[in-house]
């Protein structure tokens, strides 16, 4: 009877074997199954890092903006804040607001689209935006071609100072508008590329280029990387060009209404 009490404690009291089931994940470019943990996303996910191609993200991204969504966000971006700034606001990353930035740079078309027709009466005026890249000794100028009576941007080039970036954006404006009067300020570059029957090198007092100027002020208080003084720089030329040409095709668009 003993042994039959212990037959049945022993048969019926194992513990029942557990159904396991192990996943693997692969990064999504290159299927690598060599994977590191980096970080943690603004939300607290874990980040996971490939060894292979460099590639970083969550394993398993619950959060997809809509494109309105992202509209909205990149619409805040050019209202001065730094990306730093709408990340906290929208709860998105840098990188992904980045990647964003860029791709909506990369899809904008070239600034004739965005224009109006040109009028026999336009006058254009020019003026250059002083900013830097990584650190004030790498100075980048905006030279702008501004048409007076639609305030859209007609040309722009991104450069030194020198004739060379002068000539970039004479270059840069559209055969319709060439033969517009133009009107700058007293800076040497203008009176040697810009041909000498239609275009006049004045002071600032004489309000010739009021309108370039505001314009100006415009850029610098909705972009914050064009800030005089700020943190938000660009590190990059690259980027930095991005953001320009996506900042004046907004711009020229909302111009047109």
């Amino acid at each position: 009877m003993i042994w039959y009490d212990c037959f049945l404690i022993k048969r019926f009291c194992q513990p029942l074997a557990m159904i396991t089931e192990t996943t693997i994940h692969s990064c999504p470019d290159c299927h690598s199954c060599d994977l590191v943990k980096n970080g943690h996303t603004i939300g607290g996910k874990q980040q996971f890092r490939c060894k292979a191609c460099g590639r970083t993200g969550v394993l398993n991204p619950s959060e997809w903006y809509t494109e309105a969504e992202k509209e909205r966000i990149l619409a805040a971006y050019f209202e001065r804040p730094s990306m730093r700034g709408v990340c906290r606001i929208f709860g998105v990353s840098r990188p992904t607001l980045a990647k964003w930035l860029k791709d909506a740079a990369l899809a904008e078309p070239d600034l004739a689209p965005t224009l109006a027709d040109a009028e026999a009466t336009d006058v254009l005026e020019l003026d250059e935006v002083w900013s830097f890249v990584q650190r004030r000794k790498n100075k980048r100028w905006l030279w702008v071609a501004l048409c007076r009576r639609t305030r859209q941007v007609v040309a722009y080039a991104l450069g030194d100072r020198s004739e060379k970036t002068c000539r970039k954006l004479w270059e840069a404006i559209p055969e319709s508008y060439r033969a517009c009067h133009t009107y700058s300020d007293l800076w040497e570059a203008y009176r040697i590329v810009f041909p000498a029957e239609t275009h006049r090198c004045i002071g600032k007092e004489t309000g010739l280029t009021n309108h370039v100027e505001r314009w100006n002020n415009t850029l610098r208080q909705w972009v914050s990387r064009y800030t005089r003084k700020t943190l938000s720089f660009s590190k990059s030329d690259r980027f930095h060009d991005w953001v320009t040409h996506l900042f004046i095709c907004r711009y020229n668009k909302a111009q047109a209404f």
